[in-house]
């Protein structure tokens, strides 16, 4: 019998173990796997897109946040009434009592009117204290004059005033105004009334004594 022949796959297949990888006595360098770095290089790419992202939606908002509060501004600057007021202008307020003042409007909001310049119109003849008019028997009185002396401000309850106007400078109103202001200048200058009236009380008592304190004459005498 032959047992070479036999042998033989036995010692090539120890060749064979021998020669598989990790058995042989050489250092077999192995490709590197790329994969690891890959994946890392996205994560790092993912987190700055994910900033980005973040950063623009936060500047967004606050670009949002400041175009409605100008917004908010701009509609409150329009809709508040005070800014409808012409200040080179007289103005004037009609109250629910059915008086109306003219002046110029210094403050204007809910709760009160602040009125100073202040004229009103008056059935009566004119004085030194008066702007006159076109219409009959109507005068422009300059406040101020009047028995308590008020000072030229009126604070008006807002619930009072029906409206408000601004007057145009060629109005009958305001003519009389500016004359007046031309022709008074300087400080307000008021008559005391009460003291002419007891000067002349005082006359004409002194004139009613000295008459019956002269002495009478008869005829014949």
């Amino acid at each position: 019998m032959d047992f070479t022949n036999r042998s033989a796959p036995t010692q090539n297949q120890e060749i064979e173990h021998n020669s598989a990888p990790g058995n042989s006595g050489f250092d077999i360098k192995r490709p590197k796997n790329n994969k690891g770095n890959g994946s890392s290089d996205n994560s790092k790419w993912t987190r700055i897109g994910v900033v980005i992202c973040f950063a623009a939606v936060v500047v967004l908002i606050i670009a949002v946040i400041a175009l409605v509060a100008s917004n908010n501004n701009n509609n409150n600057k329009t809709d508040t009434e005070a800014n409808y007021i012409k200040t080179t202008k007289l103005q004037a307020v009609f109250l629910n009592t059915g008086q109306v003042y003219f002046g110029n409007i210094q403050t204007l909001n809910n709760n009160y009117v602040i009125l100073t310049n202040i004229f009103y119109l008056q059935t009566a003849s004119g004085s030194s204290t008066t702007a006159s008019t076109s219409a009959s028997n109507v005068t422009l009185v300059k406040l101020g004059c009047e028995l308590h002396r008020p000072y030229d401000q009126m604070v008006i309850n807002r619930s009072q005033v029906t409206f408000w106007e601004n007057l145009q400078s060629d109005g009958q109103v305001a003519t009389a105004v500016a004359t007046y202001q031309k022709d008074n200048p300087g400080p307000q200058k008021c008559v005391d009334q009460s003291t002419s009236s007891s000067t002349t009380s005082g006359n004409a008592a002194q004139s009613a004594t000295s008459s019956s304190s002269t002495p009478t004459t008869t005829s014949g005498q």
